[in-house]
């Protein structure tokens, strides 16, 4: 369906190596999504359904990519582009969930179990992500300050959470009892 249509060069945003162009072209198309029906002895076929957009990528190496996008008929193509693009982010954002905290660990069995699951590892991960980048605003040099990583910003949590319990109150220097420290701060 794209091979009638115009190919044009799109630059969506700037890399780190300058800006990001590919050639890309689009079509509006009708899925075959629609309610079934049945049709003659072929059985069950899918009518048209809504309309969207149906875009090709051709990349400097050669490679052809396709997408389907249900953006109104009125969008352009470097806005097509660019949509399709920011996908990406979203996958670099969804690799720590998974791999650091445990987005893919639900053996659960109902719905709202998988959406509170993935409501804490995104707390968490909003929560680990501040952490990185106050500690890399602290850092003050000439260069650009090195970030550190999640696994390095949830090893020094947890590094913090297990510390022996202080023998005084910070705040009323009153002498604490371990057996008391635990029976308050730590969880059951």
């Amino acid at each position: 369906m794209l091979a009638s249509a115009k190919w044009k060069t799109v630059s969506w945003r700037s890399g780190t190596k300058g800006r990001l162009t590919a050639r890309f072209a689009a079509v509006r198309v009708r899925t075959a999504d629609g309610p079934p029906q049945r049709i003659w002895d072929k059985g069950q076929q899918h009518l048209p359904g809504d309309e969207a957009w149906l875009i090709g990528e051709q990349r400097a190496s050669g490679e052809k990519k396709y997408y389907l996008a249900n953006l109104p008929a009125a969008t352009d193509l470097r806005a097509l582009a660019a949509t399709i693009k920011a996908r990406w982010i979203c996958e670099q954002a969804h690799q720590p969930l998974k791999e650091e905290l445990g987005l893919d660990h639900f053996e659960g069995r109902s719905w709202q179990g998988l959406h509170r699951h993935a409501l804490m590892t995104m707390i968490a991960y909003a929560f680990l992500q501040h952490r990185r980048l106050a500690y890399a605003g602290q850092k003050k040099s000439n260069g650009p300050s090195p970030q550190p990583t999640m696994p390095a910003v949830r090893h020094a949590i947890a590094d913090l959470i297990l510390r022996p319990p202080p023998q005084r109150c910070p705040h009323c220097r009153k002498q604490i009892l371990e057996k008391q420290w635990r029976k308050h701060f730590l969880p059951k």
